[in-house]
Formats: C-alpha cells, structure tokens, sequence
C-alpha cells in the first residue's frame, strides 16, 4: 500500500524534527502567519520563515492567491535540508530532493499528486548510490536494486522488464539480454551472502551462504519443478524438497531429510495432486527403519506400514485406516517378526480397529498363546 504524501504532511514531519522551535514568517514583507488562511489570503509571493530565537532561516514557500502552491525549500542550521513542490491539492508534485549538511544529495525522487513515480534515487553521505527503486502506476514498487557503502551489490528485485536505467543495469542484473544472469550480493563487510540467477525477471536459483562461505541454503527452478535445499554450517545437505509448479501454485512431491553426517533419514512422497504416496525412514547404517505406502489395494484410506530391524530384516508389518489426519485404526492382521526373520506375533483387528485374536510363537516357531479377543477385552484361549 502507497501512502500520498501531501504538502501538510510533509511540513508536520519535518517540523517535528525542528523542536518545536517558535517561527515567525513574513510574505511580501508582511507578518503572516501559515497556521492562520486569513493572513495570506488572495497573496502571491515567497513566504520565509525564520527561527525567532536564532534568526536562521527554516523555510520557503510559495504562495499562489492565498494557496500553498509551488516550491517549498526547508532547512536545518541554515542549510537548505529538503525541497519539493506542492499542487493545488495540496500534495507534493514534481521533483523532491534532501540534502546532507554538506549539500549532497541524498533522496531524489519524482512525485504525481503524492505519489511517488518512476526513479527514486537514495544516496549515501559520499554521493554513491544507496538504492533505486522504480515505481509504476497503479502498481507500486516494480524494482529495486541496493548498493552497500563499498558499492557491492546487496539486494535486488527485479520487474517484468528492464525499468531502473540508467541508475543500474536491471537489463543484464535481471537477465533481459544475454541468458541467464548471475548476481552475487554481499553485506556491508563485504562478505559474499547469496547467489542469485535471473531469466527474463524471473528468478530461477538463489543460493545464500554462511559466513564460512559454504552454501546455507538453494532454491532452484527447473521446467514445472521447484527443488530447496538446505545445508548445515559444514557444507551437509540437510534436507531437500522438490515441488510441482502449477497455475494454482506449489504441490510438493518429494522431501528428504539428511543426518548430520549426510545420511538419508527421511523420505515423504506426494502424487501431483498433493495427496500422500510413501513415507520412508532409514536407519544411519543405510538400512530401512519404516515404510508407510498409502493408497494400498486401490483404497486412498488405506495405508501399509512396514517396520525393519537395523540389520534389514522386517520387524512388524500392518494396514491402518485413516479415518482423518490424526486418527488411524489399524486393521486386519498386524505381524511381528525376530531380527532373523521368524514370526513371533500377530494381532488381528476388525473394521472398528478392535483386536479380535492375538497369537504369539517361541523363537523355535512353537506357537506360545493363540487368545480370542472380546470387545468387553476378556479373553478366551483357543484349543
């Protein structure tokens, strides 16, 4: 949202800055005062107005038959601090400057009615280039690019064409011409703190770094696919998530997540709906620890879970029902399995996620305990 800035407002926001400092003002040689319309009624001319403690000069404006209308300068100690120029409406109009102590400018900006338009400069003390922003009708900031003090590029938006000339190349910055740009932006140290690569405005990878140099994080553009990346301090991916771009946005379809020693912990998958497809866990020896498959037989409620022993042997094996996203009732047969692979328990469960029957085997497969199992939970031994 844009504020319009008008001449009132801009007089207040200086003053403000001015400690209240008791003015008198004359126009045309007259005593006037700005507060009071009766004053400079039907008057044309330059009206001053001084700090009455001082006598220095704090500011200039002009008058059109009683109206507030044209150039206003203001000034600190003597010097003129800013200028700009007001419209019958009393919003600021035209070119508006300020001004350090010394007289360099440091904001140059063109205003309609109130509105900021086209470039807008900011400098530093030294007279090098701070930022330029280009502002478009009715659609606000479209660009922007930012120096730091060592005249390093620091910061940049890019719009759908090339709009910041010739304050800054937004043509080869934003790769308009020439393929892909490649931009490196620093602090105000001067350390390298991201990578960045544009086509045509569009930015199709950025890579930001640690203060060691080694990358933090990626965000890459390839065809319909958004692949992220994220790093720890030594240089490890920690995870990686790749999604589809569409016209309603991003679906993720892959995620993993990494060990700190760069291992595959985690794998999530998603179909190109969004929906659920695979949900992976492994063990940092490389084996599997969890498998969860959804979708199973065809039902998109019905989800497979498959657990392993660290050797890669199976552990447990069950379907479950997903009733909402945070209940699941498990159903069917549910198994359990030895680190050599013998089976040591089963529970099976009817369609309310109740168990109805539990057996269990010795290591020798000898079957230990085979219980019918009644809702009231009592049970019966089966002979």
């Amino acid at each position: 949202m844009r504020l319009r800035i008008g001449g009132a407002a801009a007089a207040l926001l200086f003053a403000a800055t001015a400690a209240h400092a008791v003015q008198d003002c004359e126009l045309n040689g007259q005593a006037v005062n700005p507060a009071n319309a009766a004053t400079t009624a039907g008057k044309t001319g330059v009206m001053r107005c001084k700090d009455r403690d001082s006598g220095q000069l704090v500011r200039e404006q002009q008058v059109q038959s009683g109206t507030f209308m044209g150039l206003v300068r203001f000034y600190e100690d003597g010097k003129l601090a800013k200028e700009h120029g007001l419209n019958a409406r009393g919003n600021i109009e035209g070119r508006a400057r300020e001004f350090s102590p010394s007289g360099q400018v440091l904001r140059d900006a063109t205003y309609e009615d109130g509105h900021e338009m086209g470039l807008v400069r900011i400098f530093y003390p030294d007279g090098s280039l701070r930022r330029v922003t280009f502002f478009a009708d009715a659609a606000g900031e479209r660009a922007s690019v930012e120096f730091t003090e060592r005249g390093q590029l620091s910061a940049l938006r890019c719009g759908d064409k090339p709009v910041l000339a010739p304050a800054a190349d937004d043509a080869q910055l934003c790769g308009f011409v020439g393929g892909a740009s490649r931009v490196e932006l620093f602090d105000a140290r001067g350390v390298l703190r991201s990578r960045l690569s544009y086509v045509a405005g569009k930015r199709v990878r950025s890579e930001e770094l640690y203060d060691n140099g080694k990358p933090a994080a990626q965000d890459e553009m390839m065809g319909n696919q958004r692949i992220e990346r994220r790093f720890s301090s030594e240089g490890v991916k920690r995870r990686e998530a790749v999604s589809l771009l569409g016209e309603r946005g991003a679906v993720r379809q892959r995620e993993q997540e990494y060990s700190e020693r760069g291992t595959l912990v985690r794998e999530q998958r998603w179909n190109s709906t969004g929906s659920p497809l695979s949900d992976e866990s492994f063990y940092q020896n490389g084996q599997p620890r969890s498998k969860s498959v959804y979708g199973v037989d065809g039902n998109p409620r019905l989800i497979e879970v498959t657990e392993y022993h660290d050797n890669g042997q199976r552990a447990a094996i069950g379907r479950y029902l997903a009733n909402d996203r945070l209940r699941q009732l498990p159903t069917g047969t549910h198994q359990r399995f030895s680190d050599s692979g013998l089976l040591i328990a089963e529970s099976v469960y009817d369609d309310k996620g109740r168990v109805t029957r539990e057996r269990s085997w010795d290591a020798n497969g000898k079957l230990e305990r085979d219980d019918e199992v009644f809702e009231d939970g009592s049970r019966r031994v089966k002979p």
